[in-house]
């Protein structure tokens, strides 16, 4: 009689989807992983909070485009622009000038800190509005775990979940110039009319070693010392689209290893079932 019951207690309330224990082993803390019509193939406490560092600039992105402002306007780099909070440093000394479009390019594809704070410094209501815009936009979206205290993701307030995370993928998947921005190897600027111009690169790694066995769509990488290693993707492999997200990661090339060790899990094990991963 007692495994009668048992019996039918799994039967009534254990999802026979969830395939627990099966799925990839992942270093990151938190992960989620959906095909491309919002179906979850892996899940590693994604509704848990966390820092999500320079993740952040995807939002600062749909912000400055909803807003269309002039994308040929001439933005300054100031004093008012530098990290306060982490000291980090920037190739964009004070006085560098370059176009909304630039700045923006910077901000996604070499994530560049000063270039995404003087975005929100050059927005019509000026940081705080800034700021304002990207928690309305979070909301509206259904994030309903996130939070922003900053445009450039330095300050560790700035908290989402992987769940959140996807859904702004997703939301971000919408704009062409996030698309395009975000996955650009190279990007050459003339930030002083009498300078050179300078390189930046990409810092997606599987993008800067042209690992073909991924079609990437859209791409963000972000770190601070809270958060850990983040990447965040839209992306073909292993034969399916996805968008991919991978928080808390210790270690700087944890979350590509991670990526293909969904890749090749993908490749030898998924039958279509979610898998709970380690």
């Amino acid at each position: 009689m007692p495994y009668l019951v048992l019996t039918l207690f799994v039967f009534l309330f254990v999802p026979l989807h969830v395939n627990a224990g099966s799925g990839p082993v992942l270093k990151s803390r938190h992960a989620l992983v959906l095909d491309e019509k919002g179906k979850v193939i892996v899940s590693k406490k994604a509704n848990s909070t966390s820092p999500i560092a320079s993740i952040t600039k995807l939002m600062t992105a749909m912000v400055v485009l909803d807003a269309k402002q002039s994308m040929k306007q001439t933005l300054t780099i100031t004093k008012a622009d530098r990290d306060t909070l982490k000291k980090t440093g920037s190739r964009l000394k004070y006085g560098a000038k370059l176009t909304r479009q630039d700045m923006l390019r910077l901000a996604l594809s070499s994530s560049e800190n000063r270039a995404a704070h003087a975005l929100a410094r050059y927005y019509s209501g000026g940081e705080k509005g800034f700021i304002r815009a990207m928690n309305q936009k979070a909301k509206a979206l259904g994030m309903k775990k996130t939070s922003f205290r900053g445009p450039t993701g330095l300050n560790p307030g700035n908290v989402s979940t992987a769940s959140d995370l996807a859904i702004m993928v997703n939301a971000a998947m919408k704009y062409s110039f996030i698309r395009k921005a975000s996955t650009t190897k190279k990007l050459f600027v003339r930030p002083f009319s009498k300078g050179k111009r300078m390189e930046y690169r990409v810092t997606n790694r599987l993008l800067r070693k042209n690992d073909y066995n991924w079609d990437i769509h859209l791409s963000k990488t972000g770190y601070i010392k809270e958060s850990g290693r983040c990447l965040v993707m839209h992306a073909k492999t292993a034969g399916k689209t996805m968008t991919i997200v991978l928080l808390n990661a210790q270690g700087k090339l944890t979350p590509y290893g991670d990526s293909n060790r969904i890749r090749k899990w993908l490749l030898k094990n998924n039958r279509g079932r979610v898998a709970l991963a380690h």
